[in-house]
């Protein structure tokens, strides 16, 4: 706010817009030069009012701030002169969420008459001030810009930084099918937003299933960096008739990507379960196998391959085991104790997730002799966890 003050004030001396704003443009910026001018800081002087700067109180300065003046009919003469600087289209967009109708819809009937391009430019402020109770109008305004515009005016938004306009951006390229399947399936596989993970991947499907051509598109979203991507990627294997290639992902990281390739696998013909047992008697164990294992397996005749797994030498075998034997409901408070000590953080994180519903049956000193300056930190943040579940939270 200090920044937004210090430009009020630059304008207030006929300083031109761009220098004041010290070449500050975000959307966050016009909205904090908007609330300065019509509460300025308790350290403004005295008698404050937003003056216009001499000589021209028509000039570009003089306009920007009587655009955010406290007095709502300031506000609305200033919208006339608007036209004559394009520079103050950001503050047009403010007025239209006015909370005074007149200068709303004043300001509402100048943005409409805005030339796209600039519209287009102030995606981000746009989409920031929709989220009050009167932005919708430009939000809508800009939708119809951009469904009915050339395409070339969407692709530079898909990058934005912002997430709100890239996520906009990419609902009206995927509505309009600007995006060939091949950089639907990019997108979902390296974006870290899921809402854009979703809307792409969604999108690269359906234009498989109509086509009828994969052309790499699924083996694109079956190495995405998201489970809920490669899971998109997995469903499509049944649709495409192609169910022995859902196996290879029945070891995936994620339990959703797990859970899609069971299913594929089965409506295929085949059961996962002896193919999990097989896979977790291998001598070369995949840490997903284990979880797999007792997501879908049998307590009495699989819960044994389970506890031998948990010795396994590699920690994130190890993890997934506990995880399989939580899934199979065969977790025994002594078996799994020394994994409390264990030397992988994520061995002792899956151990005190599975012994949780036991903490009442530990020693409450022996927990907080763990929870000590001595203890690493995730044996510590294990037995504060335990301790807690137990009731007996920590002393101190």
């Amino acid at each position: 706010m200090d920044e937004a003050w210090t430009t009020v004030r630059q304008l207030a001396g006929g300083v031109p817009l761009r220098e004041a704003l010290g070449g500050r443009d975000s959307a966050e910026c016009w909205v904090a030069l908007d609330l300065e001018v019509r509460y300025p800081p308790w350290h403004a002087p005295d008698g404050w009012d937003a003056p216009h700067p001499a000589p021209d109180p028509d000039a570009e300065p003089a306009t920007a701030l009587a655009l955010c003046h406290r007095d709502g009919r300031i506000r609305e003469a200033a919208l006339d002169r608007v036209a004559r600087y394009p520079g103050l289209l950001p503050l047009l967009v403010v007025r239209c969420t006015d909370w005074a109708a007149p200068v709303r819809d004043r300001a509402r009937a100048l943005l409409a008459e805005a030339p796209a391009a600039g519209l287009v430019a102030q995606a981000e402020l746009i989409l920031l001030l929709g989220r009050r109770g009167q932005g919708g109008f430009a939000v809508e305004l800009l939708g119809r810009v951009l469904h009915e515009g050339p395409a070339e005016a969407v692709h530079p938004l898909l990058a934005s930084a912002d997430r709100a306009t890239r996520r906009f951006a990419h609902r009206i390229a995927v509505g309009r099918g600007l995006l060939p399947p091949h950089r639907l399936a990019r997108i979902a596989a390296r974006s870290g937003d899921a809402v854009i993970q979703d809307l792409c991947a969604e999108a690269a499907v359906a234009a498989v299933r109509g086509t009828g051509r994969d052309d790499g598109v699924l083996g694109i979203l079956l190495t995405g960096r998201s489970g809920r991507v490669r899971a998109a990627g997995v469903t499509a294997l049944r649709r495409a008739g192609r169910y022995e290639e859902a196996g290879a992902h029945l070891t995936d990281r994620s339990g959703v990507v797990r859970a899609c390739a069971r299913y594929v696998v089965r409506q295929g013909g085949t059961d996962p379960l002896p193919l999990y047992r097989a896979l977790c008697t291998r001598e070369a164990v995949a840490p997903g196998a284990a979880a797999g294992l007792g997501e879908c397996g049998d307590l009495k005749e699989d819960a044994g391959t389970l506890w031998a797994l948990v010795r396994h030498p590699d920690p994130a075998v190890r993890a997934q085991a506990v995880n399989g034997l939580r899934a199979l409901d065969a977790v025994r408070r002594e078996g799994l104790t020394p994994l409390l000590d264990d030397p992988s953080s994520a061995v002792v994180r899956a151990a005190t997730r599975a012994l949780l519903p036991h903490a009442a049956e530990f020693p409450v000193e022996w927990l907080r002799e763990r929870d000590s300056p001595e203890s690493r930190r995730a044996v510590r943040v294990g037995a504060q966890r335990l301790l807690r579940a137990a009731g007996r939270p920590r002393v101190g």
